[in-house]
């Protein structure tokens, strides 16, 4: 048996030492340097001018952004019952209502070219997205001054003259309206490509077992299209649509850069957007009528946005 002495306690092992939590090793040090100028940048730039307009639209504010009188509702109500306000969204309906369908059907279409494709998928997708990458004033400007100038030496014109037809006054504020067909082009040029992009990428998440089931069936070609490939499209044809209806809402720059040399808009040629330009910086400078437009244009969107969310379900819990 050990005598007391020679039991001794066990040596206790020294606890590690804690080292020193440094300030660069917090996540949300990282999270804020990467987010916070976006986050400052959404501040100033939207959020700040978005609360600066409603402000606006509750006074009387011409030639000046601080203004001091408070006219409550008066703005909203001038808008409403300007007839070239009204006017304008007229312009934006029939607008809408050709390029929003037309763009849907063409992207698609050219979507399921492209993916059934066996050679050059990638080309052919590089190249209808490429005319995304454009300036809309840019591609105004060629519009206006090389396809469509309404002379002998455009190309169109040039084109037309080879056939034995007479030069085109496509710009002219008088019928036929033609314009129409220059700002369409136009707009159709731009965003085609990238709505075919967003409808590639849905196709191509498309299991190919489900068209193999369906050819045993005999389901192939135009049957296989309309029960498998367009409900599989649901969620992707419901965002395009939404995209397409905001797009059109702020149509401007095709409007604008088209339509401003020909030294004034003729009816159905102003979209809302051009129209709230001229009010608020014109030269009246009414800020409290424009901003008041602003709004109203804003709670359209909205409520398109949610009438178009209710017909198409998006959002709805599918079981």
């Amino acid at each position: 048996m050990a005598s007391p002495a020679e039991v001794r306690p066990a040596a206790r092992t020294p606890a590690p030492a804690r080292s020193k939590r440094r300030w660069t090793d917090s996540p949300h040090l990282w999270f804020w340097i990467f987010v916070g100028p976006f986050l400052v940048g959404l501040t100033v730039f939207v959020l700040v001018p978005i609360v600066w307009s409603v402000w606006l639209s509750f006074y009387e504010a011409r030639n000046t952004v601080t203004p001091t009188e408070f006219v409550g509702l008066r703005n909203y109500t001038n808008m409403l019952s300007d007839p070239a306000f009204r006017s304008s969204l007229g312009t934006f309906v029939v607008f809408a209502l050709f390029i929003v369908p037309t763009t849907f059907v063409i992207s698609l279409g050219l979507a399921v070219l492209v993916n059934g494709a066996a050679r050059g998928r990638s080309f052919f997708r590089s190249v209808f997205f490429l005319p995304t990458a454009c300036s809309y004033v840019v591609a105004a400007m060629i519009w206006r001054g090389s396809l469509f100038s309404g002379v002998s030496s455009g190309a169109i014109n040039t084109v037309l003259g080879t056939v034995g037809i007479a030069p085109v006054a496509w710009l002219s504020v008088v019928d036929p309206p033609w314009y129409w067909l220059v700002i369409t082009t136009a707009r159709l040029w731009l965003q085609v490509g990238f709505f075919m992009v967003l409808f590639l990428a849905a196709l191509q998440r498309i299991p190919r077992t489900m068209y193999e089931a369906a050819a045993l069936d005999g389901a192939v070609g135009w049957k296989a299209f309309r029960y498998i490939t367009v409900p599989q499209l649901k969620a992707t044809s419901t965002a395009v649509l939404l995209l397409l209806l905001v797009n059109a809402f702020q149509a401007f720059d095709e409007f604008y850069n088209l339509m401003s040399s020909t030294g004034g808009y003729p009816p159905y040629a102003r979209p809302p957007l051009v129209y709230l330009y001229y009010t608020a910086l014109g030269d009246v400078q009414d800020f409290g009528n424009g901003s008041a437009g602003a709004v109203i244009l804003t709670l359209m969107i909205a409520l398109f946005a949610l009438a178009q969310g209710r017909l198409t379900g998006i959002g709805r819990r599918e079981d």
